[in-house]
């Protein structure tokens, strides 16, 4: 009987269904339970097509790139040898998790998201103070984006976030306050729409950008202004009491809105209570906040969970800051008719940040932890190499002035001299009347921070309102390599550091291992190691120039300019 039954054709469907059913069940539950890093490599995975992905980084390259990438700065020798010695299958999670909690991981943040958001306009010592804070609290992402829209000026832990409105909102020269850069600045920076061309009409070629999106958000920030009553950066805002009018330059209609965010519905005015009786006598200098603020709703209202497309544009921003390219690209025109090349991705990683109350360090956890970001930038075949779209090989990008920086005052070493010179008191640096009559020990002398921070930004950093999104090299750059006289005093001798420590190493091949691992994070090849032996062996060279010669070289070498 049992055999009649398995021949049966209903019994037969009705069994496939079940294990059809309880195999899909399955594969979803699992799928939702394993680690995001895992469901990042899946859907990535899916789509290389005929491409071959590159092989995973070996140690070096991981170690020098998830150096940068977390903490701004390449790792030391000594980590770089302890790391590539280390034989064990979890040592690659636990550098993660290590560098995710150090002091070094909130100023790599800070510094990173200064200037995605400020584009060079300017620095603030307390603006730079509470975006390390905010990040060595782990604060959520929406909370610190609501707090520098909000531009709270009454809020004293937080009124530092008010710097990045107030640089937009300053005059410069006889122009008048940039309300449509400001409106456009918040919509590239927060949603991914730059929606300067649908300030007078819809946009002419991007079918998603309304001039009601330019509107909704210029009603609000026209209402704002500098303060200039207090002694910090702070905003203030004049009480909205009516929608904003505009019309088309193709179309007479005339049309209103109230605040609203891009794709949302307008909020309504309150209608503004009467006048107290009677009228105070004396004009006070900045108008009080609003009791119904615009600015403090739209902060709310963009930042809110069920406002996807802000998660969306900041886990867009998150991957192309790790990955050298954005899922929607470029990052700040998510719009249809630009479709994200991976969107199962993009809505998996919304998701998922938004589940976890925004937490950045989480997310960026996730990514790196990925074999997506992991593949090393060398390719299997130059004739097939695959579209950089398709993430299947890691994409090299010069490094942003302040890694550079970082990364030639570690990899020199004179991090702790530079950190003992900047905390030293006036009575301990060195006094210029009592340098030798030939003037040598002065020109010797390490520049301070101050001084290199203003070289490195000058020499490699983007102009003033540009987006540091692509990086070129520049005749200024390499013009700061030959001739700064900056890089030339961290080439000298100093205790402890780099050149220093080289002098006195008597074994050329081990003089030449420890450069290379301080400069370039990893062991030279067999080729290298006798070439630059060679180089340090010449009769003809003095051998501390020779070092320093060999060193400036790695220094201004492709492979130390890159992430790679």
């Amino acid at each position: 009987m049992g055999s009649s039954y398995q021949q049966h054709p209903s019994w037969t469907v009705f069994v496939s269904a079940v294990v059809l059913t309880i195999a899909t069940t399955a594969t979803a539950g699992d799928s939702a339970t394993r680690p995001l890093h895992e469901r990042i490599d899946a859907v990535v995975d899916s789509k290389f097509g005929t491409a071959r992905p590159a092989p995973i980084c070996d140690d070096a390259e991981f170690l020098r790139r998830i150096s940068l990438d977390l903490t701004g700065t390449i790792p030391n020798s000594s980590r770089v040898r302890t790391f590539i010695a280390d034989v064990t299958d979890v040592k690659r999670e636990r550098i993660i998790d290590e560098l995710l909690s150090s002091p070094e991981w909130p100023r790599r943040m800070a510094d990173l998201f200064h200037v995605i958001l400020m584009e060079r306009r300017g620095d603030d010592p307390d603006w730079q103070k509470w975006l390390e804070a905010s990040f060595a609290q782990n604060k959520p992402w929406n909370q610190i984006v609501y707090q520098i829209l909000n531009a709270d000026a009454d809020d004293e832990d937080n009124r530092s976030a008010a710097y990045f409105m107030f640089k937009r909102l300053e005059k410069y020269g006889q122009n008048p306050v940039d309300y449509p850069g400001l409106v456009r600045d918040i919509g590239r920076m927060f949603l991914g729409q730059d929606l300067q061309c649908a300030e007078c009409h819809d946009h002419l070629f991007i079918d998603d950008y309304k001039q009601l999106d330019f509107q909704g958000l210029f009603a609000v920030y026209k209402n704002t202004f500098v303060r200039r009553d207090v002694k910090f950066p702070a905003v203030g805002e004049t009480a909205m009491t009516m929608p904003v009018e505009f019309v088309s330059v193709f179309d007479p209609t005339q049309r209103k809105t109230g605040p609203r965010i891009p794709g949302g519905n307008a909020f309504s005015i309150p209608e503004p209570k009467p006048a107290e009786s009677p009228a105070p006598k004396k004009k006070q200098p900045v108008p009080p906040r609003p009791e119904w603020s615009a600015v403090e709703l739209l902060a709310r209202e963009l930042t809110r969970p069920e406002n996807r497309q802000f998660a969306r544009t900041t886990v867009n921003r998150v991957w192309y800051a790790l990955l050298g390219r954005g899922i929607v690209h470029p990052v700040d025109l998510d719009h249809s008719g630009n479709p994200s090349s991976h969107p199962e991705l993009l809505d998996l990683l919304t998701d998922e940040f938004i589940a976890h109350d925004y937490n950045l360090k989480w997310l960026i956890r996730e990514i790196v932890l990925s074999k997506t970001w992991q593949r090393t930038s060398r390719l299997i075949d130059d004739t097939n190499s695959p579209a950089s779209d398709r993430f299947a090989v890691a994409i090299e990008r010069p490094l942003m002035a302040e890694q550079l920086l970082s990364s030639v005052v570690r990899a020199t070493g004179n991090a702790t001299l530079l950190e003992e010179k900047e905390n030293a008191s006036d009575s301990e640096k060195p006094d210029a009347d009592n340098q030798s009559a030939a003037g040598n020990a002065d020109d010797s002398q390490l520049p301070t921070l101050a001084e290199l921070e203003t070289a490195f930004s000058t020499a490699f950093a983007n102009e003033a309102r540009e987006p540091e999104g692509e990086f070129q090299a520049t005749v200024k750059g390499a013009l700061f390599w030959r001739n700064s006289t900056e890089i030339q005093k961290l080439l000298n001798p100093h205790p402890g550091n780099l050149i220093d420590r080289l002098t006195k190493i008597e074994q050329p091949t081990s003089l030449v291992e420890e450069l290379y691992l301080a400069v370039l994070s990893r062991f030279p090849t067999a080729d290298e190691s006798s070439v630059m032996v060679r180089f340090l062996n010449d009769p003809i060279a003095d051998r501390e120039t020779a070092i320093r010669d060999a060193t400036w070289a790695l220094l201004t070498s492709v492979e130390f300019y890159v992430n790679h």
